[in-house]
């Protein structure tokens, strides 16, 4: 990697001396990459950060499988920084399947980084493998790295914190279980020291006693450990101490803690009652809760029917807003489904931008707008059913078609929220599927749901989508075209033609461009307008481009060999020119198959510029200095053209065939004529495509076009029909 490349990780930072100080704590960090300067890049730059009092302790791992090896030895990373390609191209997430799947490690935190930013995952794997964060490396300066890894941190600290109230809560459920139905007052006794020693983590030593109203002494009822025989005995005559205790228990009706005892009140109607334990320390408050949850399911006739509905409410109701998870929603929608009713319409919402204000405003407001959206929806729609919390930032309730207004919900939602401090405007996304449509299981139903919210995310519809059936097989259809384009692609399928470019003079032949085929199963050819945009969804425009630009650079050097210095056009898409350094890039792979810069032209549309002119701009600056050319294709169909194109390093505009193919019976060129003017007085060559009648040609060439290409001259062909139509022009067969 050279030095240039590694300067992202200290973008806008300043370094000085600092102390080295001894840490006794460390947050443990696996670094996985197969390029020992991104390990050492990454060490440098989070050198010194501390979080919560600890320092960080770096792990390396060169490849998947000693990543895998780390894991399974090393219970305390916290973190990995992941490479997406390694020894293969999905390597890093055939590591988040093996941790998630086959190491069961679900508290670690996974952030991808990939030096390919097309190779991004489509949305579907982000979701099933469980990954926390997805960089480029060119984008992760020092401060967003530091960020990435505090976010964390922070999460994988809320994750484990989860996992000891997962296992605290399973300790609950195992008590209820064991606990219920036992008659023999002793052994139930017995099993209520043992889990509480479970819940507070220390040795199963204590007892449980009562005292009944109107009588002056406390009776043990049973207990563990020292204590297993004391059933029946006055607790004063066992243990002083402890008769002290639980007296003050009793007269104070509230538990009390010493550096090495607990004594839980148990709450009953007609006793008081108490559990004694010894444990090392004061219980933590998080130890207390999952106590109290506990104490619960022994007091009043340990009917636990208090515990049941607080392991109900942990299931199927989310924390923070207090309203039905997602677990709870698709178990209960599965109810409603009936083809043959549509009284209801399933109402999806997600936030615009969420993490944006988890990142920029804090999660404690993040948390407040949630908050406040489930108090907006429940003011507004009180009859609404299994109103629930779905997603992190995305919201679902059922409401009766004839008292729901889409419009409504919009002005509902439009309205600025107020968290902390902060009045946010947010935009949602909305999706609708009506009750007919509901599908056999709650989860499916999620799904078609989804299907419209990512129609609504697509095509950036504020008002909302309404799911039909045509967007599932749309859907369906996509995600198989998709999957066929990465197969063929993946195994050399698709195949590069050349149409002929010509100057419309002499009709020599000066150049040709390369245009991207795929060929079908049977026989036929998958139009560029279908597949492209969908390759550009999927992330794998950036390796095709690239691919097409080799394959043009292969074809330039053969034909030059065979006495042929013609350049070639490749088309370039957005998502290419978005990629850091691309001018570096294609100078590289020019270099690589040693063609002249002069050679090669790319082709870039009114889209790409437009899209980030600046940027665009900037990398144009980079691509004339090394001497490639540089033309407009499909001039003249946007709509600033005449704005940007003074500020552009051009060398070519290449008019639409939409202006010539009605010349010269049904248009009267205005257009051509404009931008071969155009050209003229910049200095910038012209050339027309879709050329295709006589006529065409010379009203072009009258008007002053450079150079032509059309189905007049020449179709575009594969190599062998290439070279067969140039050695045929130089009369060679």
């Amino acid at each position: 990697m050279s030095s240039e490349q590694n300067d992202f990780l200290f973008l806008e930072q300043d370094y000085e001396d600092e102390e080295v100080v001894e840490q006794s704590k460390f947050w443990d960090i696996l670094i996985v990459d197969d390029e020992p300067e991104i390990h050492s890049v990454t060490k440098l730059a989070l050198s010194g950060l501390e979080y919560n009092g600890a320092g960080l302790r770096f792990h390396d791992a060169y490849s998947g499988a000693e990543a895998i090896e780390v894991l399974a030895n090393n219970e305390s990373i916290c973190v990995i920084f992941l490479d997406v390609i390694m020894e293969t191209d999905d390597a890093g997430l055939q590591v988040v399947k093996k941790v998630r799947e086959e190491l069961n490690n679900h508290h670690v935190r996974i952030i991808l980084r990939t030096g390919q930013a097309g190779n991004t995952p489509e949305e579907k794997v982000i979701r099933e493998y469980d990954i926390n964060d997805y960089k480029t490396k060119t984008e992760l300066t020092r401060s967003k790295l530091v960020t990435s890894l505090i976010t964390a941190i922070r999460s994988y600290e809320q994750v484990c914190k989860l996992e000891y109230q997962s296992y605290a809560m399973n300790t609950i459920v195992s008590a209820s279980k064991s606990i219920l139905g036992l008659t023999d007052i002793k052994q139930l006794c017995k099993e209520i020291v043992q889990h509480m020693s479970i819940i507070l983590q220390c040795e199963a030593q204590g007892l449980v006693c009562s005292k009944l109203d109107g009588d002056d002494f406390i009776q043990v009822l049973g207990g563990n450990g020292a204590y297993h025989s004391c059933f029946g005995e006055k607790l004063s005559t066992i243990n002083h101490k402890i008769f002290s205790q639980v007296e003050q228990c009793f007269n104070l009706s509230e538990h009390h803690y010493t550096d090495s005892t607990a004594t839980f009140l148990l709450k009953s109607k007609h006793r008081k009652a108490a559990l004694y334990i010894e444990c090392d320390n004061i219980p933590t408050d998080e130890q207390l809760q999952f106590a109290e949850i506990f104490l619960t399911n022994v007091s009043v006739a340990l009917d636990n029917v208090r515990l049941f509905v607080k392991l109900r409410d942990a299931a199927y109701k989310d924390v923070l807003t207090g309203i039905s998870n997602r677990t709870n929603f698709i178990e209960r929608v599965a109810h409603f489904q009936n083809p043959h009713v549509n009284d209801y319409v399933f109402v999806l919402i997600d936030v615009v931008n969420f993490a944006d204000i988890n990142n920029g405003l804090g999660q404690e407001v993040g948390n407040k707008l949630l908050i406040g959206i489930v108090q907006r929806l429940k003011e507004n729609y009180p009859k609404a059913k299994e109103l629930s919390r779905i997603g992190a930032d995305v919201f679902g309730f059922l409401v009766r078609r004839d008292e729901f207004d889409l419009k409504a919900l919009n002005e509902y939602l439009s309205k600025p929220f107020n968290a902390e401090d902060n009045v946010l405007p947010i935009d949602f996304r909305i999706a609708l599927c009506e009750q007919q449509d509901f599908q056999s299981t709650g989860i499916d139903t999620l799904k078609v749901a989804y299907i419209a919210l990512n129609q609504a995310k697509k095509i950036k519809h504020k008002e909302g989508v309404y799911y039909t059936i045509e967007m599932q097989d749309k859907m369906a259809w996509r995600l198989g075209i998709i999957r066929q384009l990465r197969h063929d692609f993946s195994r050399n399928k698709l195949e590069v033609w050349y149409q002929p470019q010509l100057a419309l003079d002499d009709l020599s032949l000066i150049g040709c461009e390369a245009l991207l085929r795929w060929p079908a199963e049977n026989g036929t050819y998958i139009s560029p307008a279908e597949f492209v945009p969908l390759a550009e969804d999927a992330g794998l425009i950036v390796d095709i481009g690239q691919w097409v630009l080799e394959q043009a650079c292969q074809q330039q050097k053969r034909l030059e060999k065979m006495g042929e210095e013609i350049g070639i056009a490749v088309n370039v898409s957005v998502p290419q020119f978005k990629v850091k350094g691309y001018a570096q890039n294609v100078k590289a792979t020019l270099e690589k198959y040693g063609v002249k810069p002069k050679n090669i032209e790319l082709e870039v549309t009114e889209s790409v510029v437009m899209d980030e002119l600046d940027t665009v701009v900037n990398t144009l600056r980079e691509l004339k200095e090394l001497g490639i050319e540089v033309a407009i294709d499909d001039f003249g169909t946007g709509f600033s053209s005449l704005s940007y194109i003074q500020s552009l390093p051009l060398d070519r505009l290449k008019i639409d065939r939409a202006f010539i193919k009605d010349l010269p019976d049904k248009d009267t060129g205005a257009i051509a004529s404009l931008v071969i003017s155009l050209g003229a007085k910049l200095g910038l060559k012209t050339i027309a495509e879709g050329v295709e009648t006589q006529q065409q040609a010379q009203f072009l060439k009258d008007l002053g076009c450079d150079e032509v290409q059309g189905f007049m001259y020449a179709k575009p062909m594969p190599e062998h029909e290439l070279v067969e139509f140039i050695n045929k022009r130089n009369n060679k067969i």
